[in-house]
């Protein structure tokens, strides 16, 4: 299957993000609480899909949630209570890029955590994700998934692109050689928190729009109908003169030069 153009896949997005918008008014108006995970390989995509579907929402209704590693004092809590801090309420919705799975994956591929912690978090998950549930959230996981090939194309871009840089941790780089390690992480963390209640979507990503596309497309169809009739306000016309605007003896900086 050949990679989407950028122009076909902005002419595809486009209602899908309306739809986002709709889904969005649902959301607020029936006081759901709506919670995605965004769980994947480095460089799969999970920061594009989270913007994908965040660029035309209410920032101050939709948050994108991306801690950094816990620290000293986090790292003595309860495992998910810096993660309960961050999950929606009323109206709410919540995108978070990578969450408590960080334990299933980076930090048992990269021993940053005990055997038994590990084994713990395996039995755990499917518990607090029940309770999530229970509650009323309605909870989506999404894997991305990339092959190695795809994943050493985008560590290389990452690694030419001053803009993209920032992206390449050292733990990216440490990584890199435990592609098979970190496979059969993932497989152990499906087969552990695979469960009815809070299921597992796999969404192929080697194409990133068309898997933007496919994930949104699938985040809408397992919501309930989200029609909510929006009023338009009327604009009615302005009354008198319209007047420049002015800033006595402060002036705007000069504007950006396009072209000759």
């Amino acid at each position: 299957m050949s990679k989407l153009k950028r122009k076909e896949y902005e002419a595809l997005l486009e209602p899908l993000q309306l739809e986002l918008a709709r889904m969005a008014r649902w959301v607020q108006h029936s006081g759901q609480r709506v919670l995605v995970l965004f769980e994947g390989r480095d460089t799969a995509g999970k920061g594009g899909a989270i913007q994908a579907i965040a660029e035309h929402l209410n920032p101050r209704q939709c948050r994108v949630v991306a801690l950094p590693k816990p620290t000293e004092r986090e790292s003595t809590q309860w495992y998910f209570q810096r993660y309960v801090t961050h999950l929606p309420a009323a109206g709410e919705i919540v995108l978070m890029d990578r969450s408590w799975y960080n334990r299933a994956g980076v930090e048992h591929v990269m021993g940053y955590c005990t055997e038994p912690q590990y084994r713990a978090f395996l039995a755990q998950t499917p518990v607090f994700e029940q309770l999530l549930v229970d509650d009323g959230i309605l909870l989506f996981k999404y894997w991305l998934t990339v092959d190695q090939e795809q994943q050493e194309k985008r560590f290389a871009e990452r690694h030419v692109d001053p803009l993209k840089g920032w992206k390449l941790s050292p733990v990216d780089l440490k990584s890199r050689s435990k592609y098979t390690a970190y496979t059969e992480a993932r497989e152990a963390m499906l087969r552990a928190t695979h469960r009815d209640a809070a299921p597992w979507t796999l969404v192929d990503f080697d194409d990133q729009k068309r898997g933007r596309l496919t994930l949104i497309r699938n985040l809408l169809d397992r919501l309930p109908d989200t029609h909510v009739d929006e009023p338009i306000p009327e604009l009615p016309p302005l009354k008198g003169k319209l007047h420049e605007e002015h800033f006595g003896a402060l002036k705007p900086i000069e504007a950006f030069p396009i072209g000759d």
